[in-house]
């Protein structure tokens, strides 16, 4: 094939303009700055009140959802690295996480 003066791209599939993700973006929207925060959140749950706590170090997440659930006295679970617990006891939990030695904020409404 001869180029043709009148024919242009108008198509590729080569990289382009398109840029490439150099670093992967974190699931949490918390900063893991060693600070646990509590959040109560209701969206998405038909209106019953959950508490989330994230910031909790991987090898003690388990220990602490279990310490916390019996201390609330409710049900909760573990999520991809957040902490759920029903109900709102946040005063309760951050007592509970600065009495095990974690430093501790209330973030949200």
């Amino acid at each position: 094939m001869t180029p043709d003066n009148n024919s242009r791209l108008v198509y590729s599939t080569d990289g382009g303009m398109i840029k490439e993700a150099s670093t992967p973006q974190s699931a949490s929207p918390f900063p893991t700055d060693g600070v646990v925060r509590i959040r109560r959140e209701t969206k998405g749950r038909k209106g019953a009140g959950v508490i989330s706590i994230h910031g909790v170090p991987v090898d003690q997440q388990k220990t602490i959802a279990t310490l916390l659930k019996k201390k609330c006295g409710t049900g909760g679970g573990l999520k991809e690295g957040i902490i759920e617990i029903q109900g709102d006891k946040r005063e309760l939990i951050k007592a509970e996480l600065e009495r095990a030695g974690f430093s501790v904020k209330l973030v949200g409404g």
